[in-house]
């Protein structure tokens, strides 16, 4: 019996739902939030709301493009965390009443041990380029930095991390300090690209402004 499982991510400003059967990605619809780019940065009320906006048409495309009904649906997976508070509880509620309408399970998935275990989704039916255990990951997402042990799917250990700014948000910072705009990481990756060092001058002198006092 085939096992088909629809996965809601909505852990921070992309609503996100994907449709996986047998490990195989059937479907991955992503809604951005352009609504960020006039604050620099991810405002979290309006980025719940955002999610509410885009929740149910994002979910919807994907079974569409899996071209799968929600009745054949084994389980629906949902990020439980970490996250932005308001927006989790977006993705967390529409997933319970979802399961409980089609009295199906719910998988709760942590974050980044899903950003680690991405690797082993299947792309095709021949697609066997995963790792085997144990292997070391690095992990670079959003306010999130760190180098992972990953022994077994269960069994992962977090060698080192960021203490302050991951490198996700530093991009975004740069990027604003250079008048790039937001989300930074796609626009400095382009212009890296490019291979065009004029890209990179400041728009305007930025000098911080220091005051110390001892």
């Amino acid at each position: 019996m085939d096992t088909i499982i629809l996965g809601i991510e909505s852990s921070c400003d992309d609503t996100s739902a994907a449709v996986i059967k047998n490990g195989v990605l059937l479907s991955n619809v992503v809604s951005s939030q352009a609504v960020h780019e006039a604050y620099g940065g991810v405002v979290p009320e309006l980025a719940s709301r955002a999610h509410q906006q885009n929740i149910v048409p994002v979910v919807h495309e994907a079974l569409k493009r899996a071209g799968v009904t929600k009745e054949q649906l084994s389980a629906v997976a949902f990020t439980r965390g970490p996250g932005l508070m308001g927006s989790l509880l977006v993705g967390v509620s529409f997933a319970k009443g979802f399961a409980r309408s089609l009295n199906i399970p719910m998988i709760d998935v942590n974050h980044l041990q899903a950003h680690v275990l991405a690797q082993f989704i299947k792309e095709s039916e021949e697609d066997n380029n995963q790792p085997k255990f144990p292997f070391l990951c690095l992990l670079v997402s959003g306010g999130n930095s760190q180098i992972i042990l990953v022994k077994a799917y269960n069994d992962m250990e977090v060698l080192g991390q960021t203490i302050d700014d991951a490198a996700g948000e530093a991009i975004d910072k740069c990027s604003k300090v250079m008048g790039l705009g937001y989300p930074g990481g796609p626009i400095i990756d382009k212009l890296a690209r490019q291979g065009n060092p004029k890209a990179f001058t400041f728009s305007k002198p930025h000098i911080p402004d220091y005051n110390l006092s001892l």
